[in-house]
């Protein structure tokens, strides 16, 4: 039988949706970014931490990704890869700054980074190596940072399983975000756990398969009324939210697949409040449901504990 309890935890909010008291986490997924493109101080761009067993990898890196790293207190150098569900600016614009950030400060680090994408993650990254030519060549010779750190070992990938090493399998699922395709979602198992991260997507069946029965679910959403407010020209409006899951959709999607939680993540736009976000969602799903925010903390164990951070840390 389900729980769903809510209690203090310092300056934080502590929620556990499971069967008795909570043991050590199998898995740890952390919302560094729960924002889109508009740049706002509360709601970074989109990326998640997945912590499992001793890996660490990225989902997307937007915008203050790094920063964000810094406030978890996640040593850089030790993120084993970088994932990306596809190639929107938002979606990857951090992620010059985690590759050399990370390559120069401390102690920095001193191996090649791996990074998985669709078709056009290879050639964007060359690019990119390109791009930063004159600053890598001066951080070795005159940093004297080491050359291994640097080095990006790009993979272009198809649907189905990515990564499967150390008891970790991480499945990218191809989702509807047309006319962007190839789109991924990302399925990751672990110990027996599992979390399904949606990437950009409208209702999709390929998602709402490999997410049946997971212990969290974390997905995207559009928020129509935020878009009004702004007074944002109609047909512009009209075509971001035909790219993306409203409330009601997303609970659909939620009801279908019965998550022992579900999280929203990456906010269309990130003004969205709960209040604009859940009474849709509550249409057509009543099931464990919350709200992402920056630095939110999920523990994917025999519980599933919800840690909402501290003002302070935001």
């Amino acid at each position: 039988m389900r729980l769903l309890r809510k209690v203090a935890f310092g300056c934080a909010l502590l929620f556990v949706v499971g069967s008795g008291a909570a043991l050590p986490q199998d898995m740890k997924v952390t919302l560094l970014g729960t924002g889109s493109p508009s740049p706002v101080m509360n709601r970074f761009g989109p990326s998640i931490l997945v912590e499992a067993g001793d890996k660490k990898f990225l989902f997307d890196v937007g915008r203050g990704a790094m920063q964000r790293l810094a406030q978890t207190k996640t040593r850089w150098q030790d993120v084993d890869g970088v994932f990306f569900t596809h190639l929107h600016s938002d979606h990857v614009v951090g992620f010059p700054d985690v590759w050399l950030t990370g390559w120069l400060v401390g102690p920095g680090r001193n191996r090649h980074v791996e990074v998985w994408g669709p078709p056009g993650t290879e050639k964007m990254l060359s690019h990119l190596v390109q791009a930063f030519e004159f600053d890598i060549g001066f951080r070795i010779s005159d940093d004297k940072a080491n050359p291994e750190g640097v080095v990006i070992d790009a993979h272009n990938i198809n649907p189905g399983v990515a990564y499967e090493q150390s008891g970790i399998k991480i499945t990218a699922i191809k989702v509807d975000h047309a006319p962007v395709e190839p789109a991924y979602g990302y399925r990751i198992d672990y110990n027996g756990r599992s979390v399904v991260l949606s990437g950009d997507t409208r209702i999709s069946e390929n998602l709402i398969r490999a997410a049946e029965g997971v212990d969290l679910l974390v997905h995207e959403v559009v928020s129509p009324e935020t878009f009004y407010r702004a007074g944002i020209n109609p047909e512009r409006t009209k075509s971001v939210i035909a790219h993306h899951v409203t409330p009601e959709q997303a609970g659909e999607v939620f009801a279908r697949t019965k998550p022992r939680l579900a999280v929203y993540s990456h906010m269309v736009q990130p003004t969205a409040t709960s209040d604009d976000l859940i009474p849709g969602t509550r249409k057509t799903y009543d099931g464990p449901l919350e709200v992402g925010e920056d630095l939110m903390v999920i523990e994917v164990g025999k519980d599933v504990i919800v840690r909402r951070p501290s003002p302070s840390k935001q």
